[in-house]
C-alpha cells in the first residue's frame, strides 16, 4: 500500500485530522532540508510536501517564489532532490513524501524516467498544479505501472464546480483543495462559497479532502474543520523556517502544537 494511503487509513481509524507542510528542497541547502524532514517526522507530521524549485512557479506567491529562486541559485536540481530522497529513505525516514512541482521539470526530465526515479527514491506522490486533468493521461499511464508506489494527486479549485466529480472520481491518496483564488501565501480570506465548495468535494471524493493556501494556524480552519480531513501549510512554514534561522526546535514546536490543537 502507498504510504499516503496507509497514513490516511490510520488517521481515519483514529479520528484524527492530517497535517501537511510544504518545504522547498534546497532551502537554504540540501543538508538543512534533510534535517528539516527528520525534525518534522519526529514532531509527528503526517505528510511532507517537498517543493521542487522552478524558475516560474505560477501557482505560488512571493514567499515560495523567493524560496524557489534562492534554492536554484544554491544549486538545487531535480537530480539532487532525488539524491536527497534516497538519503532520507536510506536513513529510515518513513513519512509519506509528496513532490509539489511544475510540469516543465517533469517533461524535460522525461516522463517515464521521472516516474521510475520517484519509485526508486521513495517519492509517494506528485502534485503538478499547471498540468490540467485533461492532459494528465500520458504521465498517468507511466504512474499506473507503479502499482500505486507513486500516485498523482489531484488539485481542486473553487471554480472547478461541475467538473469536481470527474476530477476526483479516480483520485488516490487525498485531494488538495485550494481555499481561495490566486496564489499561495495569502491571508485566510477564503473563497466566499468555501463551505459549499468543500462539501461538494467531500461528498463525491473517494479519498480524504485537504485544504491549503492561506493557512497559518489551526484557528484559520475552524469554520471548515467539520468538513475537511486535514490542512496544508506552505508559505507560513517557509517564513517560520527563515525567521528562526532554520531552528529544528521551532519546526517541531510548531508542528506539535498545530496537530494538538487541530
Amino acid at each position: 500500500m502507498n504510504r499516503i494511503d496507509e497514513k490516511m487509513r490510520v488517521l481515519k481509524d483514529t479520528g484524527k485530522k492530517a497535517f501537511i507542510t510544504y518545504t522547498t528542497a534546497g532551502l537554504p541547502d540540501m543538508e538543512t532540508t534533510e534535517k528539516i524532514m527528520f525534525a518534522q517526522e519526529e514532531a509527528g507530521i503526517d505528510v511532507m510536501e517537498i517543493g521542487v524549485p522552478f524558475s516560474d512557479p505560477v501557482a505560488d506567491g512571493p514567499v515560495i517564489q523567493d524560496a524557489s529562486y534562492e534554492a536554484i541559485l544554491n544549486g538545487a536540481t531535480l537530480e539532487k532532490i532525488f539524491e536527497l530522497m534516497k538519503n532520507v529513505r536510506s536513513k529510515g525516514l518513513k513519512t509519506p513524501v509528496v513532490f509539489m512541482m511544475y510540469y516543465n521539470t517533469v517533461y524535460h526530465y522525461g516522463l517515464e524516467q521521472f516516474v521510475k526515479q520517484c519509485v526508486a527514491c521513495g517519492v509517494d506522490g506528485v502534485i503538478i498544479p499547471d498540468l490540467p486533468y485533461e492532459e494528465q493521461s500520458e504521465l498517468q499511464s507511466y504512474i499506473e505501472k507503479t502499482k500505486d508506489a507513486t500516485i498523482l494527486l489531484q488539485l481542486i479549485s473553487p471554480v472547478s464546480k461541475d467538473r469536481i466529480p470527474e476530477l476526483v472520481k479516480d483520485a488516490k491518496g487525498f485531494v488538495y483543495c485550494i481555499s481561495q483564488m490566486g496564489v499561495t501565501g495569502g491571508t485566510a480570506d477564503f473563497h466566499k462559497n468555501i463551505r459549499e465548495y468543500l462539501t461538494h468535494v467531500k461528498e463525491v471524493s473517494p479519498v480524504p479532502v485537504m485544504m491549503g493556501f492561506g493557512i497559518k494556524t489551526p484557528k484559520d480552519i475552524e469554520s471548515v474543520r467539520d468538513i475537511i480531513d486535514g490542512a496544508i501549510v506552505g508559505s507560513h512554514f517557509i517564513k517560520l523556517l527563515r525567521s528562526s534561522n532554520y531552528s529544528m526546535d521551532v519546526v517541531k514546536k510548531y508542528i506539535k502544537e498545530f496537530k494538538e490543537t487541530m
